[in-house]
């Protein structure tokens, strides 16, 4: 399972920042995600559940928020979202499109529980 390899990828790093900070365990992961991105966010999902278990973030929640697909006309220089199979300018109809958005991959915020003598929320 290829979301397997991006989850254990995707915690090294948690595990990076995690370390630097002195905050309390992670309690939520973050990722923006588009759907030409290449991961399957239900996979993702289920993949993380495994891959967390003995990591710094064991107790986190993932949330994924998805992005649209943009592209920018080469033709009109419009700028639109389209459907993932449909890489056309929603303008002038013109094919020669540059992706703008909706292939990436982003850690976008870590969310941690302060150490145990507060209850607050940190993020990173």
């Amino acid at each position: 399972m290829h979301e397997l390899a991006v989850c254990q990828a995707l915690l090294d790093e948690v595990r990076r920042i995690a370390r630097s900070t002195p905050a309390g365990p992670v309690s939520r992961v973050v990722l923006r995600l588009g759907p030409l991105s290449g991961v399957e966010p239900r996979l993702l999902s289920r993949a993380f559940e495994v891959a967390r278990i003995g990591s710094d973030a064991e107790r986190a929640e993932l949330q994924i928020e998805t992005t649209p697909v943009r592209v920018r006309c080469l033709a009109c220089a419009a700028e639109s979202e389209v459907a993932p199979n449909r890489l056309l300018c929603t303008q002038c109809g013109g094919w020669r499109t540059r992706l703008v958005s909706g292939d990436e991959l982003v850690l976008q915020r870590l969310e941690f529980r302060a150490a145990p003598s507060g209850s607050s929320l940190l993020t990173h």
